[in-house]
């Protein structure tokens, strides 16, 4: 009996790092078609959506049986919940990454991303992909530090969040209000996703120590 209610239990785990794993690979592929003005890679990107969805619903079905049938305590009843909140934020994360890839359909054959601002464009991507593989590790080896540190490194995505806003302002922009529209909101979906990746690894935090990450007083060390 206890070993099933444990396979329930990293059941639902590989559920959670399999939904990191997919939205992750979704947010690239997003990002490529957005600056390669690759139709069938956004249509890809945009179908894969139901598919995060259909997983969300399967694991939010595991754990309530596991919370009906099994009555968790303690640490595995803060898995159980916790997991319940990331998979939402994992499912939002999937909707962002079809965000990114509607703007790439709806601007093609043009590229919705001029070229003074494909390199940040091109790096919030990036970033936002190497975040939520953070966050899949974070899920996997439940390392405490690694998923703090998580939340230094989503700084730079706010640098560059910064970065677009002030391109837009500048008195030299000359693509027009749609274009600045489009960058607007692609900016703020990087951003979202990055934010969701954070959201998880601080939910990891508070399943291993039973704390808010905000409470615990970890010194970092500085860069000499």
């Amino acid at each position: 009996m206890r070993e099933t209610y444990h396979k329930e239990l990293e059941s639902i785990s590989e559920s959670l790092v399999g939904m990191a794993t997919l939205v992750g690979s979704a947010m690239g592929r997003a990002t490529g078609a957005l600056l390669d003005t690759d139709l069938q890679v956004a249509e890809n990107v945009i179908s894969t959506a139901g598919q995060v969805e259909d997983m969300q619903r399967d694991l939010e079905n595991q754990a309530i049986a596991v919370l009906a049938r099994q009555q968790p305590v303690a640490t595995d009843l803060r898995v159980v919940v916790t997991s319940l909140r990331m998979s939402a934020d994992l499912e939002r994360c999937g909707v962002l990454a079809q965000h990114v890839a509607t703007v790439a359909r709806r601007r093609y054959p043009e590229p919705a991303v001029p070229q003074d601002l494909r390199r940040t464009i091109l790096e919030m991507g990036q970033l936002a992909q190497r975040l939520m593989a953070q966050a899949a590790e974070v899920l996997i080896t439940h390392d405490v530090d690694a998923a703090l540190q998580l939340e230094q490194d989503d700084d730079r995505m706010d640098e560059l969040h910064r970065m677009i806003f002030h391109h837009l302002m500048d008195d030299r922009w000359h693509h027009g209000v749609e274009t600045a529209v489009d960058v607007t909101l692609i900016g703020r979906y990087y951003e979202r996703f990055a934010d969701h990746a954070v959201s998880i690894a601080r939910r990891v935090v508070y399943q291993v120590t039973g704390e808010h990450a905000d409470d615990l007083a970890i010194e970092w060390p500085t860069t000499p």
